[in-house]
């Protein structure tokens, strides 16, 4: 008798894995349909139950899932399977691309940068993340100078030093020299109140700063013609 309850056991133990594989091969079907029509919300609520029932072990799906996720605008979604597909080492570049665009769009400012630093450090030649670092720190920085936050501005104009591109590291050095020097202009131009005392003093802080960034873009650009008129500027005030 025992044999025969045993047995019976073991049966329905195996119908149940049959039942489980027939019911993850449906849901990845009706997701790979919902990504074709392009029915992004769908995707995600297919391969996400998909995954869980595979274990996540489908690393192509994964990185699909991530990517519907974003398409969706389901960007909490989107981060945890970019981060599965980095963890996995499945198209890696492409997972830092699109979980550093999750950040961006959920303007999360501090985590963005960390993970495009981190995929630069992976691999520093992903021209897609630079470009990406370099479009948002721009974009940031130019509007937290506008608003006087010169501090957020600087870190921000910063942040786009860490990659190789030449021509991204030139701009925003030059950004930093101009910012820097029109700010020791105008303590000298308005004698700012927290200056009165010694307004020179204050404002050769800022055009320290300014030549400083300025001499580096030039060194990594000996034709740059914007950030020598400026040091021109700087050294004849002297």
């Amino acid at each position: 008798m025992k044999k025969i309850i045993l047995l019976l056991a073991f049966c329905l133990s195996v119908g149940n894995l049959f039942a489980q594989d027939a019911n993850a091969d449906k849901l990845r079907e009706e997701g790979d349909a919902a990504m074709t029509a392009k029915n992004y919300p769908e995707v995600v609520a297919k391969y996400s139950e998909y995954l869980k029932l595979t274990n996540y072990e489908d690393e192509s799906r994964i990185f699909n899932c991530a990517f519907a996720a974003y398409n969706a605008k389901k960007y909490d979604d989107a981060i945890k399977f970019y981060d599965m597909a980095i963890q996995k080492g499945y198209k890696a570049d492409d997972a830092y691309v699109g979980k550093a665009m999750s950040l961006r769009s959920q303007d999360k400012a501090a985590d963005f940068t960390a993970t495009v630093e981190a995929g630069l450090k992976a691999n520093a030649q992903n021209a897609n993340l630079e470009k990406l670092l370099y479009a948002y720190c721009m974009k940031k920085g130019q509007a937290a100078q506008k608003a006087g936050k010169t501090e957020e501005a600087e870190e921000l104009f910063k942040d786009v030093l860490v990659v190789g591109n030449a021509k991204y590291k030139g701009n925003a050095l030059y950004s930093l020299g101009v910012m820097f020097y029109n700010a020791g202009a105008k303590i000298l131009a308005d004698a700012n109140p927290i200056a009165t005392s010694d307004p020179d003093k204050y404002a050769d802080a800022q055009m320290a700063k300014a030549k400083g960034y300025l001499e580096q873009a030039i060194a990594l650009n000996a034709a740059d013609a914007n950030s020598k008129k400026i040091l021109d500027a700087i050294n004849a005030a002297k």
